[in-house]
């Protein structure tokens, strides 16, 4: 086995390792992670074939996010995706990044506590199966599409949220899918915002934010207006009871339970309270 730096050439083969996995990815998402952080992601190599993967992110310096750790099943079982998560970790601690954080399946916890991550709080994953949807067409795009101005707004209200910058990220999720994000204004203030990409099966919503019931619901059923998609995925926090509920009442249908898991000490938690949904487990 041998470990080295990914590249964007490395992108196809990527794509085929979370298609074994059955992840909903796509080739603009593996170049938001070496786009972000180029010298921090890397494969596994067994007889000159990419057999694993794992990706970081810094966001601000403040803390940094681990995902994207797949392994080809015809290969598992021999540590490929131990040494890939260290040789990450041992990247970040380079760079001096005391704080670090991934999204933990039930298999993969106990691996990550021995690595010294501990349990932040829960998210479940909430997907809706239904009926072809007709294409949406946008006929007014000033109707939907945001200002520079408000979407300025999103992305500072977010930096709350999330504990840390990650407009860089934000901005290629709007570039690529303007319509999809979608804000809530109340006397001019701004009560929640959300975002969405197309992935390769399913449209994902998230970050979905919202301070109260009335702003959650909007930014929901307007996702689920403007997306055409058959199945929607949300990764919803476990504690928030609004925006469960409001899945539950629009067909959602409970799916698996993640982790979200913190290295190091927490200064930047950010403000969960209000967090309706994540951007997704591999961005955080």
């Amino acid at each position: 086995m041998h470990l080295r730096t990914m590249t964007k050439h490395d992108i196809p083969a990527g794509l085929r390792l979370k298609e074994l996995a059955g992840w909903n990815q796509t080739a603009a998402d593996w170049n938001r992670f070496l786009d972000a952080s180029p010298a921090g992601c890397f494969v596994a190599e067994v007889d000159r074939e990419v057999r694993g993967t794992a990706t970081t992110i810094s966001f601000e310096n403040k803390f940094a996010w681990i995902g994207m750790v797949l392994v080809d099943p015809e290969n598992r079982s021999r540590g490929i995706g131990t040494k890939l998560l260290e040789r990450a970790i041992e990247y970040l601690d380079d760079q001096k990044m005391s704080t670090m954080k991934l999204d933990a399946t039930p298999q993969g916890k106990p691996l990550y506590e021995k690595l010294g991550f501990v349990s932040e709080y829960g998210i479940e994953r909430w997907v809706l199966k239904r009926p072809p949807q007709a294409d949406m067409e946008i006929v007014d795009s000033k109707r939907v599409l945001l200002s520079p101005a408000q979407l300025g707004s999103i992305l500072g209200k977010d930096r709350e949220v999330f504990g840390a910058d990650r407009s860089p990220l934000l901005r290629s999720l709007y570039e690529e899918t303007p319509h999809y994000t979608m804000c809530v204004w109340s006397s001019g203030t701004l009560q929640g915002y959300a975002f969405a990409r197309k992935g390769s099966f399913a449209d994902h919503l998230g970050p979905w934010m919202a301070e109260d019931s009335a702003a959650a619901r909007p930014l929901l059923h307007g996702f689920l207006a403007r997306s055409s998609r058959e199945t929607l995925i949300v990764d919803c926090l476990t504690s928030n009871a609004v925006a469960l509920e409001l899945l539950r009442t629009s067909g959602f249908s409970y799916a698996r339970t993640l982790t979200r898991m913190v290295r190091g000490p927490n200064d930047y938690p950010g403000k969960p309270d209000t967090l309706c949904a994540i951007l997704g487990p591999e961005f955080g």
